[in-house]
């Protein structure tokens, strides 16, 4: 399972890498979201930490909508999904592929993002920048492993009436307060901890819970119907 995930993972990275497939996209509208909201702001005011925060998940969340739906439209297009599900492993290996190239592809956009919130929003870096880092790693996991299982939704003939962002964004709503929580402590100079566990907690439960959900539901979600 492990080798055929590895293998699906460094052929979709090659594929985004190489070609630009759809990434250009996605750094696009993430920074021009994180731009249009700076424009509400009056020369040399300071957007609130928590505010930031939230601009920068929410220019990830629609940057994984993009990256996700471009992973599984790339076998689509090639009419390649029915060589994936014969590959002698199972097909939860299809799943974890997609997850990890997704997740390197997010994070790899979330580094041009970072400088855009500093420059753009008015941020510094805290004390507890540790915590924000953290709280990336652990969103990240979740997003992709999320992003994966649903974004088999948006390809088939089982799922052209489902639209992967009306899906996923209710979901990510617990994920995504948690970590705007955690992103927020890294950008205040005197940032109130006491709930911090709990924070981390809540990622880390929602991960679980849609690490456990793509292992065991992707082989339904992801079949060879066109």
């Amino acid at each position: 399972m492990l080798t055929a995930a590895i293998a699906i993972c460094k052929k979709d990275l090659l594929m985004v890498f190489t070609h630009g497939a759809g990434l250009a996209q996605a750094l696009l509208l993430g920074l021009l979201l994180v731009f249009l909201f700076s424009l509400s702001l009056n020369a040399g005011d300071r957007l609130s930490p928590q505010a930031a925060a939230a601009m920068f998940w929410l220019a990830s969340a629609f940057c994984q909508v993009l990256v996700f739906n471009m992973l599984y439209a790339a076998e689509e297009a090639e009419k390649a999904r029915l060589g994936l599900l014969m590959l002698p492993a199972p097909v939860q290996s299809v799943w974890l592929g997609k997850a990890a190239a997704g997740m390197v592809i997010l994070a790899a956009a979330q580094c041009v993002f970072i400088p855009a919130v500093f420059v753009f929003l008015g941020q510094k870096m805290g004390e507890f920048w540790t915590l924000s880092l953290a709280g990336i790693l652990i969103g990240d996991l979740g997003m992709a492993a999320s992003g994966s299982l649903l974004g088999a939704l948006s390809v088939g003939q089982s799922g052209r009436e489902s639209l992967l962002s009306i899906v996923l964004f209710p979901l990510l709503t617990p994920l995504l307060l948690s970590v705007v929580k955690l992103a927020s402590f890294g950008l205040e100079a005197d940032p109130m901890l006491e709930n911090a566990l709990r924070w981390i907690g809540l990622a880390v439960a929602f991960d679980s819970i849609f690490l456990g959900a793509g292992l065991v539901l992707f082989p339904f979600v992801y079949n060879g119907e066109d």
